[in-house]
């Protein structure tokens, strides 16, 4: 599909969709994935109609809300991983524990049908929490799923369970990690977009410099010669003789480009603005170059637009102190979308005034509180010196903060 037809998604710069649903893999998966959700909860016809097959109410009211239960949260899960690629640890574990004891009530009901729920279980504790820890979820389905049906009397084995269980965690494993690496990906090119904007920047600005800035240059010097010379063949005293006069307006075109000599520098400064990603790539090559180890975020994208120049002056100032100063051997460099801090094992002090480093860091604090931002620096827990942006909203009072 072109960009021009009119089913395309809008493209923000950088050539990516701004449409968070376009931005997942396997093409229509997003506009599917609700569908995809209700065909793996038909699985749960089976414990759903021995909940209605129990022998008192309250047990078929049990069962059957645990089975509604199970699917409820699946469902839910499966949309929320879609729209939000990331729970906290807490609403995961919840989720976890609601699910486990629905699968538990409709065992009540169901018997070993009711352990089809664990299937869910062990799906959703993939989608929800790191590797390791889903991997231990399946292992104790997986065994709950063999013992329990052995040792509770009247209950049959079902051991396709088992294999629906590994099977499925094992397909929505390698559908994670897709997702996975397509965000990786999408951020990657995201950064390699802001570089490439940087740098055609750049080189707009310094073709402007070196070219309209040594023509007006140019223009300036032979200006001020002209009007020497027209001042030095003038008579004394006739201010309003054609001499005078012509000497006058080539003074005019000597102020004139002066001024726009002056705006072209400024308009360059100004366009030669500090990126967040290219600051990180110039802190992990010129950390490489110096030989010191560094634990670098690898994409900028959680942080705000408006904090990304803030953050990329800190990591140059914190980088220059490491490189100059700080004698290190290790730098880590911690990115949040308020926060930034870089810090290092060296001698646990910035560079000496009559270097730059105080006046370096009275600057960056004037520049923090004007963008709402507090500037902290102190003692690393790596044993050196640390040097933290953090936005107002963020800040914690504790903390030695610089105030310009």
């Amino acid at each position: 599909m072109t960009p021009t037809s009119p089913a395309a998604p809008p493209v923000e710069p950088g050539g990516l969709p701004s449409d968070p649903d376009s931005r997942y893999p396997l093409g229509g998966m997003p506009r599917f994935g609700p569908m995809l959700a209700i065909i793996w909860v038909v699985f749960l016809v089976e414990p759903f109609q021995a909940s209605f097959d129990a022998p008192t109410a309250l047990l078929r009211a049990v069962g059957v809300v645990g089975v509604l239960g199970v699917a409820t949260i699946f469902a839910l899960t499966f949309l929320r991983y879609r729209r939000r690629p990331a729970l906290r640890p807490r609403a995961a574990v919840l989720l976890l524990v609601v699910q486990v004891v629905c699968v538990a009530l409709s065992c009540l009901a169901a018997q070993q049908h009711g352990l089809v729920g664990l299937v869910f279980v062990c799906v959703t504790a993939i989608y929800l929490v790191p590797g390791r820890v889903a991997l231990v979820i399946v292992g104790a389905s997986v065994v709950v799923m063999v013992v329990l049906p052995r040792v509770l009397p009247g209950w049959q084995t079902e051991d396709g369970n088992v294999v629906g269980a590994l099977l499925a965690s094992a397909a929505v494993y390698g559908f994670t990690q897709v997702i996975e690496r397509n965000r990786r990906l999408r951020e990657a090119q995201q950064q390699v977009a802001d570089l490439a904007v940087a740098r055609e920047r750049e080189r707009i600005a310094r073709d402007m410099h070196d070219v309209l800035g040594h023509s007006l240059t140019v223009i300036s010097v032979k200006a001020e010669l002209a009007a020497k010379l027209l001042a030095s063949a003038g008579p004394e005293g006739a201010a309003s003789s054609p001499t005078a006069r012509a000497a006058a307006e080539v003074a005019d075109i000597q102020d004139l480009a002066r001024g726009a000599l002056a705006d072209v520098r400024g308009t360059v400064a100004g366009a030669r603005r500090v990126t967040l990603a290219g600051e990180l790539a110039a802190t992990r090559s010129a950390l490489d170059a110096a030989g010191v180890a560094a634990e670098l975020p690898g994409a900028v994208d959680a942080v705000p637009a408006d904090r990304r120049e803030l953050f990329a002056w800190v990591l140059r100032e914190g980088t220059t102190n490491v490189v100059r100063h700080a004698r290190a051997s290790r730098v880590v460099v911690t990115l949040t979308p308020g926060s930034l801090v870089v810090e290092d094992d060296g001698r646990g002090v910035p560079g000496p005034r009559e270097e730059g480093g105080g006046r370096g860091l009275i600057g960056l604090a004037a520049r923090a509180r004007q963008a709402g931002a507090v500037l902290e620096t102190g003692p690393s827990a790596l044993g050196g010196f640390r040097i933290a942006v953090t936005a107002r909203d963020d800040a914690s009072p504790a903390g030695a903060r610089i105030d310009p």
